[in-house]
């Protein structure tokens, strides 16, 4: 089945002025007073979560495995009048970017569970040789542990519109025997309340727990460990009922 990362136009129906907005006002609160000059995000995308930054007076750096995710990520930065550096290579795998060092290198759009468990702990320690002293490491993801222990099955998203049409998207999870979890994305677009098309993807992903990656963490030299719902302006929970959260560690 056709992944939804292989469909640009599709993944970014949902971005507006607005949510750029509540995206960088996001970050914002979130990184607080830190000095973050330059950034790499080694899952950029589209840019979605990270264009934000530039706005924001920092100097972006991207990668990711997808050509035509870069390539939609250089054009609406070049349409916000940036400008932008981007590689595509699997973040398991950062030699390209040689010795360079960043503030903040991070991961954005839950993407660390794409791999095995053992291998966002090999992620983490490719991120970490671009991070300079006294640097960050950040990364978001959906709470896999309560995901799992509430067997979620069902997600649903607030219907929006692109141009005239109307767009709604619901996810169904599936659990499988060996503990990963395939996400199944329905889309339907609406005119004249009328389904006019209809979309299906289907993305493959290996939850993870969050004990043994800040035990990494703390292994790899990393302290003031901290951890936030995901968007941080929404009401303070504990970890237990966050449904997406970011970590970001110092070096």
């Amino acid at each position: 089945m056709e992944k939804l990362y292989d469909r640009a136009d599709i993944c970014d129906l949902i971005e507006s002025e607005e949510r750029f907005g509540c995206i960088k006002k996001d970050w914002t609160l979130f990184l607080g007073e830190r000095s973050i000059k330059t950034v790499l995000d080694v899952s950029i995308g589209s840019g979605g979560m990270t264009i934000p930054l530039l706005d924001m007076g920092m100097d972006v750096t991207g990668s990711d495995l997808s050509e035509a995710m870069l390539e939609r990520c250089k054009k609406k930065v070049k349409a916000r009048g940036k400008d932008i550096q981007l590689k595509c290579t699997d973040f398991r795998d950062l030699s390209c970017f040689g010795d360079d060092k960043f503030d903040m290198v991070v991961s954005t759009g839950n993407s660390l569970g794409y791999v095995s468990n053992a291998d966002v702990l090999k992620t983490l320690e490719e991120m970490d040789k671009h991070v300079k002293d006294g640097g960050y490491i950040c990364f978001d993801s959906r709470n896999w542990e309560k995901i799992q222990k509430e067997t979620e099955r069902f997600y649903f998203y607030n219907p929006f519109h692109h141009g005239e049409n109307r767009v709604n998207l619901m996810q169904v999870w599936d659990h499988n025997q060996d503990g990963s979890i395939t996400f199944n994305l329905l889309y339907s677009f609406e005119k004249d309340e009328k389904i006019f098309q209809r979309e299906i993807f289907e993305e493959h992903y290996n939850p993870f727990k969050l004990e043994p990656v800040t035990k990494h963490l703390e292994k790899l030299g990393y302290k003031d460990i901290t951890i936030k719902q995901f968007p941080c302006y929404a009401p303070e929970t504990e970890f237990e009922k966050m449904d997406w959260y970011r970590l970001i560690a110092k070096k």
